[in-house]
């Protein structure tokens, strides 16, 4: 682990971070996650079958909207006026699950890997809650950072990048 934790005062008290100082840069993060499922699940999904209609299209929406409202759930993050967020699903009938990436972009003081995990955390419990009703046995997982781009510690690749 490099550096210091940035989000506590020399008094060791929960702290935002004060970006003003910094440069402009673009800002790009990608992250991914899965959510596994039975195979019958699945093939609803990729049916179009589910009572509640179309998963990964109100999944994807989530995902967005999510994005947004991250200062509103993260306490210490800044509030961002986003530039892009996207959201896509790979189904993956052999690991019998969906793979879901989000990728955020801005212009500005402070990265958005937050926002790029909040999409994906999000987009993950939406399916589950739209397909509970068949599945209550459906795993969120592998939710990391694949990618980011811009700022002062430049470009990370993770192992999902």
């Amino acid at each position: 682990m490099a550096g210091r934790l940035t989000h506590f005062d020399e008094a060791g008290n929960a702290a935002m971070v004060d970006v003003s100082a910094k440069e402009e840069t673009v800002r790009i993060a990608t992250a991914r996650g899965h959510i596994a499922m039975n195979p019958a699940t699945l093939a609803l999904i990729r049916a179009g079958g589910m009572e509640k209609g179309d998963v990964l299209g109100v999944a994807r929406l989530a995902g967005i909207m999510a994005a947004k409202k991250t200062a509103d759930l993260i306490p210490l993050c800044h509030p961002l006026a986003l530039s892009k967020v996207s959201v896509d699903f790979t189904l993956d009938e052999a690991g019998a699950k969906v793979e879901i990436s989000a990728t955020v972009k801005l212009k500005g003081r402070t990265g958005v890997e937050m926002e790029a995990l909040t999409a994906v955390s999000v987009a993950a419990l939406t399916i589950y809650d739209m397909c509970k009703a068949v599945d209550k046995g459906m795993v969120i997982g592998a939710v990391q950072l694949a990618y980011k781009e811009g700022g002062k510690s430049g470009t990370y690749i993770g192992p999902l990048g």
